[in-house]
């Protein structure tokens, strides 16, 4: 895995045990503006599978949105390189209380926001009560996805809330912030890009809050548009949506510049057309490499680069359709799933199978849990038993113009798992959406959905970050209520203690396998390719890749 210092430049190494080499070399003259024999070329061109969503990550929650607001946006937490584990970041060192309420952070001297203004213990406090007061659209699960998942409540709602306030200290770099309900995850959360420090001051002029539209189409602001100031290693430049977004490296950084001085983030949706473009040159590298192309790829003397598998892949079950709200049902669609023929069909070389909405390498994973395995037979017998004898239609939504890390090809899973739910005599009303903007909204904004493609890049390894993320609380996606599942993970979230923590998420993975409110079917191995003259790349299993670590070739 790549080792080095947070925000500082490292190299290529081995991930998942895929053998990449160990420090490329090669001299390589780009033909794109300003590049020379004699010098780097300092412009780095990756193809994006979409546009993101937004450019203010606090209403994010999709990949490219993310991949994008990590070369913007800093958070006091980060990552410690080639790991899913917290590291400092804008806050050098914090403290917990012994009630496991109160956070004090001690942060960075030094930092300006892009527009120049300080960053200190005002402006993280005015973040956190940014969240906090959401109000109206900004609430809903398809805007504020992150924050509700994990502090669960807003101003109006201070019952709910797991926020309570934020302090400044003594000092400009010392704050405190106070929480409501013990959460064992709440610093390993901070690394997520939707708690990133933002610029108040942009953030006001803005109008970053003025949300408008519904649930299910939710607007993007100002802000969200053209506007987003962080402390990151590059600005904003422009977003032509549909073509390109631009950055430039910021003179003022506290880090490290490096190489990479202009980044051009291309939007290619297609697999085939990313490659194609890889080949001839018009790109450095991109994400989401096709399974069928990474060997041909490594034998042409591209770097393809695997990251560990930190990924799920589902199919959501939405229990506002009734038809799904027999388990019986529940379970003979899971049975009907040929998993691995999915994955050797569909999926990147090294994915596994899944079990559970956790990967194996994830703390409460639970070795002997309830599996439904392939059986069509079976399934059919359920169906009748549950009053379907001839089966019944239902609605199957997928995206499209996209590849997720966790789903390279969305099309091809439809169509492998429609042809298997056929053949136990469901009919499939195909729902194809785009992913940008009315897919995400569309699952988790409203009711107008059945059985849907998602899935899940894990942040931080953290099982609340998958199982309390997905299952916590009531969603429109899931469409059920569950209180006893709900007061469970309440309770282990709140568990500091890993030997008491881990006996309780074993108990609740048992427990969702039995209610079956998703199929989880794989935890796929997401790779990444790249032109010869990309020496270095700072993969990373939860995808918090920055990208003045990379290293260039004169």
């Amino acid at each position: 895995m790549f080792t080095s210092n947070h925000r500082r430049r490292g190299m290529f190494a081995a991930a998942s045990g895929v053998a990449i080499a160990a420090l490329l070399t090669g001299c390589v003259q780009s033909d794109r503006d300003d590049a020379s024999s004699d010098d780097v070329d300092s412009t780095f061109v990756f193809a994006a599978s979409s546009d993101p969503a937004t450019l203010d990550p606090a209403f994010a929650s999709d990949g490219e949105s993310f991949r994008v607001a990590r070369q913007i946006f800093e958070g006091l937490v980060g990552v410690e390189p080639g790991t899913a584990d917290p590291a400092p970041l804008l806050a050098e060192s914090w403290e917990q209380s012994a009630d496991g309420l109160s956070y004090t952070f001690a942060l960075k001297e030094g930092v300006t926001f892009h527009d120049g203004t300080d960053f200190n213990a005002e402006a993280v406090c005015y973040n956190f009560d940014r969240w906090y007061n959401f109000t109206g659209v900004a609430q809903s699960p398809s805007a504020g996805y992150y924050y509700n998942s994990l502090f669960r409540g807003y101003a109006d709602s201070p019952e709910d809330a797991v926020y309570e306030s934020c302090t400044p200290g003594d000092s400009e770099t010392e704050v405190t912030v106070t929480l409501a309900k013990p959460f064992a995850g709440f610093i390993a959360a901070l690394s997520l890009p939707a708690f990133a420090m933002q610029s108040p001051e942009a953030l006001e002029e803005f109008g970053a809050d003025d949300l408008t539209g519904s649930d299910e189409a939710v607007s993007i602001t100002e802000y969200g548009q053209s506007h987003p100031v962080g402390t990151g290693p590059f600005v904003f430049d422009s977003w032509e949506v549909g073509s390109q977004l631009e950055l430039s490296a910021y003179d003022e950084y506290w880090g490290d510049q490096g190489d990479v001085q202009q980044i051009v983030f291309r939007v290619i949706d297609d697999p085939q057309a990313r490659r194609q473009s890889l080949e001839a040159g018009s790109i450095d590298g991109y994400d989401l490499v096709g399974p069928a192309d990474t060997v041909a790829l490594e034998e042409d003397g591209y770097q393809i680069v695997a990251r560990d598998p930190f990924t799920i892949l589902y199919l959501g079950m939405n229990q506002a359709v009734p038809e799904l709200q027999d388990v019986r049902v529940r379970q003979a669609i899971t049975m009907a799933i040929d998993k691995q023929q999915l994955i050797d069909q569909t999926l990147p070389e090294g994915t596994e199978l899944a079990t559970q909405f956790i990967p194996p390498v994830v703390a409460g994973y639970n070795e002997d849990v309830t599996t439904y395995d392939y059986d069509p037979e079976a399934a059919r017998a359920l169906l009748a038993d549950a009053g379907y004898p001839d089966g019944f239609t239902l609605q199957f939504n997928y995206p499209t113009g996209v590849s997720r890390p966790y789903m390279p090809t969305p099309e091809e899973v439809f169509t492998n798992i429609s042809a298997q739910l056929t053949e136990i005599g469901i009919t499939i009303d195909p729902q194809p959406n785009a992913w940008s903007p009315d897919y995400l909204d569309r699952i988790q904004g409203g009711e107008n959905h059945g059985i849907h493609l998602l899935g899940w890049t894990g942040d931080y390894n953290d099982t609340d970050n998958f199982v309390g993320v997905f299952f916590g609380a009531e969603k429109p996606e899931f469409g059920f209520d569950n209180p006893e599942l709900f007061a469970a993970l309440d309770e282990a979230r709140a568990v500091s203690d890993l030997d008491e923590q881990l006996p309780l998420y074993e108990d609740i993975n048992e427990t969702i396998a039995e209610f079956i409110p998703a199929v989880p079917l794989a935890h796929p191995a997401p790779s990444l390719a790249f032109a010869e003259r990309v020496e270095s790349y700072p993969v990373s299993p939860v995808n918090d890749e920055v990208y003045n670590l990379i290293e260039l070739a004169e």
